[in-house]
């Protein structure tokens, strides 16, 4: 057979891993990977590059998409298109590490486009497996910031507020503050207290030089926080700038405590992946390609209980997994005294 390898959306730690790992797996069973390059845009564009063992070799060390990605193309409106398109290439189906919003562009298309999925975003909230990778990578860039951070915030007797990526679902903050101990963790599933903050912050400015904070982007100060819609469907605050601009104003207004702003942003997608998202790419790579290698269409790689396992590819899509407020790590967080 001849397999197409996409990749859609965001960039992650680990896609390339993969992508290798896909490839090497389909050629060693006989078959033939082609990369369609820049997402959507590659099937409409009929732009595709062979994949061999030597051309993918060591690329899983590396951050990005070996064959690219773009999240300005999608399929509304433009199914029949796609669909001509797709066949055109004369491939026999498709290998997708996407997110939501890849997935829910091909929802509908199974009846003309083979599929097999494989759960892709740094936020770690897409329903149907226990983690994406590229989360541990983004948590790891938090958790190294922070611990560099630390130590001006020391030295200058400031409070350093570190932005993570999360508009939605507070993962990366609350794995990255905790990783490395921060001193107050703010995510969306917990509104916060500014009362209780303030308390907090003041107590800490009696004894403590430096205070670092880790927010998620989707935090929020106010009520009633406009929302709008990004390009993926997802919903996003309104705002001239970021909460981590606006928590450092706040400090410095509420608490008389000089404060610091630090936008981590494309940072987190940036580095190369983790030996544990390598080790969870290989294997979701392996386990796609011998689903396409057995004709089981329909079905995502998803990392459950330990293991790769295949579920059905609508399971991955719906709602995001946010973190439970009364979650198992914001325990751990409070019992180091972490505000959160």
């Amino acid at each position: 057979m001849r397999i197409g390898i996409l990749t859609g959306g965001g960039d992650a730690p680990g896609l390339n891993g993969i992508i290798e790992a896909a490839t090497r797996t389909l050629i060693n069973l006989g078959h033939e990977a082609l990369g369609i390059r820049d997402g959507f845009e590659g099937i409409y564009n009929r732009d595709v590059v062979p994949l061999t063992i030597d051309a993918v070799r060591g690329v899983h060390a590396f951050a990005g998409t070996f064959v690219g990605t773009s999240n300005r193309s999608g399929t509304e409106g433009r199914e029949e298109e796609f669909i001509k398109a797709y066949k055109e290439l004369g491939i026999d189906g498709l290998i997708v590490a996407g997110g939501d919003g890849t997935f829910r562009c091909l929802k509908g298309l199974d009846h003309d486009v083979k599929l097999i999925g494989v759960p892709k975003t740094i936020d770690n909230d897409l329903p149907g497996t226990d983690a994406t990778f590229g989360y541990d990578t983004a948590c790891s860039v938090v958790s190294e910031a922070v611990d560099d951070l630390r130590t001006t915030a020391t030295a200058h007797k400031r409070i350093i507020v570190v932005e993570t990526m999360g508009r939605t679902a507070g993962w990366i903050a609350l794995g990255g503050g905790m990783a490395s101990m921060a001193d107050a963790i703010l995510i969306p599933e917990r509104p916060v207290n500014l009362n209780q903050f303030k308390t907090f912050l003041k107590e800490k400015h009696k004894s403590q030089r430096g205070i670092i904070v880790v927010t998620s982007e989707g935090v929020t100060l106010e009520e009633g926080v406009e929302r709008d819609m990004d390009k993926s469907g997802k919903s996003v605050m309104v705002h001239d700038y970021g909460i981590g601009q606006r928590l450092a104003q706040w400090v410095e207004k509420e608490i008389d405590w000089e404060a610091r702003h630090i936008v981590l942003g494309h940072l987190q997608r940036s580095h190369p992946p983790t030996t544990t998202d390598r080790f969870l790419t290989t294997a979701m790579g392996i386990v796609a390609a011998r689903l396409a290698d057995q004709n089981q269409w329909g079905q995502a790689a998803v990392y459950k209980n330990g293991q790769i396992h295949p579920v059905a590819l609508e399971s991955i899509t719906g709602e995001p997994r946010n973190v439970d407020p009364e979650h198992r790590w914001v325990k751990m967080v409070q019992a180091l005294g972490i505000f959160i």
